[in-house]
């Protein structure tokens, strides 16, 4: 197999562009003494993110809020109590797996 000089320039460039953006943070906070309110605030950011992420996905739907009963939404509601109940990421997953394929099967009307 051939490598391109323009693939890899762009493979390489890729690979900057993504790391810069990771790096550069760590390093200048790493460097930083922050105050007790900033890093309680900073504690919450991946926990928002993550439910912003999983929000919308449950409740959006072509760019409006639906609530409606989906399969996504009981698996996410069992998941998060096997995860709050367990504090297991292996047993969450597992759960979660199993919650989705098993809502899936129920609203689809039992057809495998």
């Amino acid at each position: 197999m051939e490598i391109n000089a323009a693939v890899l320039l762009i493979v390489i460039g890729g690979a900057i562009v993504t790391f810069i953006p990771r790096v550069v943070p760590i390093m200048v906070l790493s460097r930083l003494k922050l105050s007790d309110i900033v890093q309680t605030w900073l504690h919450f950011v991946p926990i928002a993110i993550l439910a912003a992420i999983i929000g919308q996905e449950l409740f959006m739907e072509d760019n409006k809020v639906q609530i409606m009963l989906n399969e996504e939404l009981p698996a996410a509601i069992i998941t998060a109590l096997i995860a709050i109940k367990t504090r297991s990421l292996l047993w969450t997953v597992v759960a979660g797996v199993i919650a989705f394929v098993l809502m899936r099967w129920l609203l689809a009307g039992f057809s495998i």
